[in-house]
């Protein structure tokens, strides 16, 4: 399973909601098997700069390729590429994910 999480920081406040309505419509896209649009709670003492949170799994790279292709995943970003400041994505393979001490490569 690949899990995809993106973050993103809003220009300004106001704008914060707008993004997060502008990434609901990704819900709409087939190809995930779950996805959350998600406001962060900025409950980290020491990081509060991100604003909106995306998390999906996807069977595999081409069910995201698939995601990533489909129009609603281009009018979603026409919607909100303007209203944020900056984005960082993650893709990375689940079954690769060390989940205890002792996993090794």
């Amino acid at each position: 399973m690949i899990r995809h999480i993106v973050f993103f920081t809003a220009r300004n406040d106001g704008n914060i909601e707008a993004i997060r309505k502008g990434l609901q419509k990704l819900t709409g896209i087939p190809h995930a098997q779950h996805l959350e649009i998600a406001l962060n709670k900025k409950s980290d003492p020491t990081s509060k700069e991100i604003d909106v949170v995306v998390y999906g799994e996807f069977a595999d790279e081409a069910a995201l390729a698939a995601y990533k292709a489909h129009e609603t995943y281009a009018q979603s970003i026409r919607d909100v590429k303007p209203l944020r400041e900056l984005r960082f994505a993650v893709n990375y393979d689940q079954t690769q994910a060390i989940t205890r001490p002792d996993d090794t490569d």
